[in-house]
């Protein structure tokens, strides 16, 4: 099978030298002169292997083995140096590197090398395409996510309950339909239940059914979602909120597999698998009385704790560009992919409302962006520019302006900061960044220079 290998180097000798040598072996080779062209070539196309220079302008080899690392893993990287920059090659080989060598390089060493990386990439892909993640219908590849991965193999073919603990949108939900797609009832129904989202009088009522004439307005019987969860896997999302009496007939229902409708003379036998799910510290609300003791035990038979997406950082570029994927398709848009810069300030956002927080911010992003890919001025909120090109002039400063000066001076920093990132994320290209901000190429020119970012 044919392998394509991207070569970057900004010695147009060593390229020739080197795609040369391995198109005789058979090998499709592509080349470009600079660790950002290596990027956009890497986003646009896929390759097997990377051989790169260590030393380039603007992008090195390191940073683009970074890159590499946290948006292509399994990818190789060999890297190229001269003798007197070993140490730093010995660095890139801790920051996952394949292996380097030394310029000048025998090219039959170089190419035993290239085999080795590219049977070492082979087995990476068929790894990744058995990445259990996938398999679960979950995304990450983090110490912690494959710890998750592993709890819900093992404990998903059991009758056991579950409690799943995390933050608000760290993906409970997907937890739970994994453990039910991978349990031994994968037929039965899923049936979830938002206990934040019910009235505490009608909480009795949703959980367990009533007869008819139970209460005003019961025109007819109903079965709960203990009843539609009869042979399946019964959810219960935010299961802090169930109020105290029911919990008493919670514990019931899991003890004894038995519940009775509101009405009911005769108790309904159900086998349920139930799998709950906490935001909120259920050991602190046990010891303010807020939740019964004997119900955590029941429920926290096996727990499973979700990391928040601050604690794995590496995911978050897979996590982005599956959103990326998703919403130019729903929002029939194009865009190619995500900027090096946008990458990063995503990976520094903490991110308190966790996946959910990235989704909702990609939908938007990927519907109001300006160009062709995700740059970093597409992410005003994330760019940590505070300082002189805060949108939010400082107070001592424009406290006595009146209210159509403040806003012209207000204007006046926003357009500034919006053409200065343009141009951070275009390198510096006055013709991308005017098609990006929808101006002409002079206008652009003009600003910059009333602006003062000619020499920026």
């Amino acid at each position: 099978m044919t392998k394509r290998i991207l070569i970057v180097d900004d010695e147009p000798s060593i390229r020739k030298v080197l795609s040369a040598h391995l198109r005789r072996f058979g090998h499709d080779v592509d080349t470009v002169a600079d660790g950002a062209a290596a990027i956009t070539a890497l986003q646009e196309e896929p390759f097997h292997l990377v051989v790169s220079d260590l030393q380039m302008p603007h992008v090195d080899g390191i940073q683009l083995l970074q890159w590499c690392v946290a948006n292509q893993p399994g990818l190789p990287v060999i890297l190229i140096t001269a003798h007197g920059t070993v140490d730093s090659a010995v660095t890139a080989l801790k920051k996952g590197a394949f292996d380097y060598v030394t310029k000048p390089f025998d090219t039959d060493e170089l190419h035993g090398l290239i085999t080795k990386a590219l049977a070492t990439e082979s087995a990476n892909s068929k790894r990744l395409t058995s990445d259990p993640g996938q398999e679960l219908g979950m995304i990450g590849r983090s110490p912690s996510m494959h710890e998750v991965y592993s709890r819900i193999e093992k404990v998903a073919p059991s009758p056991t309950t579950v409690l799943i603990t995390g933050e608000s949108g760290t993906g409970k939900e997907l937890v739970a339909r994994a453990l039910h797609a991978r349990s031994a009832r994968p037929n039965g129904a899923f049936i979830q239940v938002n206990c934040g989202a019910i009235p505490e009088n009608l909480f009795e009522s949703e959980l367990f059914g009533f007869e008819r004439g139970a209460f005003t307005g019961a025109v007819s019987s109903k079965p709960g979602r203990f009843e539609l969860a009869d042979g399946g896997t019964l959810f219960l999302d935010e299961i802090g909120e169930l109020p105290l009496d029911m919990q008493v007939k919670l514990l019931r229902a899991l003890q004894e597999g038995i519940i009775d409708r509101v009405g009911g003379v005769r108790p309904i036998k159900v086998d349920v698998r139930l799998v709950a799910a906490t935001n909120v510290d259920l050991t602190k609300a046990v010891a303010k009385g807020l939740f019964r003791k004997d119900l955590y035990y029941r429920l926290n038979v096996i727990p499973i704790p979700l990391p928040p997406l601050r604690e794995r950082r590496e995911d978050i570029p897979l996590l982005a560009q599956h959103f990326l994927s998703r919403f130019n398709e729903r929002l029939q848009r194009d865009l190619g992919g995500i900027d090096e810069d946008a990458l990063s300030a995503l990976q520094r956002h903490d991110w308190p409302g966790n996946i959910r927080e990235l989704e909702n911010l990609m939908e938007r992003v990927v519907l109001l962006a300006d160009g062709d890919r995700i740059c970093l001025a597409d992410l005003p909120e994330l760019s940590g520019d505070f300082g002189e090109d805060s949108t939010e002039p400082p107070t001592e400063e424009f406290e006595a302006l009146g209210l159509k000066e403040y806003v012209r001076v207000h204007t006046v920093k926003l357009e500034r900061a919006r053409i200065r990132r343009v141009l951070d994320a275009v390198n510096g290209n006055v013709t991308r960044a005017a098609q990006r901000l929808g101006i002409s190429r002079k206008s652009l020119q003009t600003k910059m220079k009333d602006y003062g970012l000619r020499e920026d």
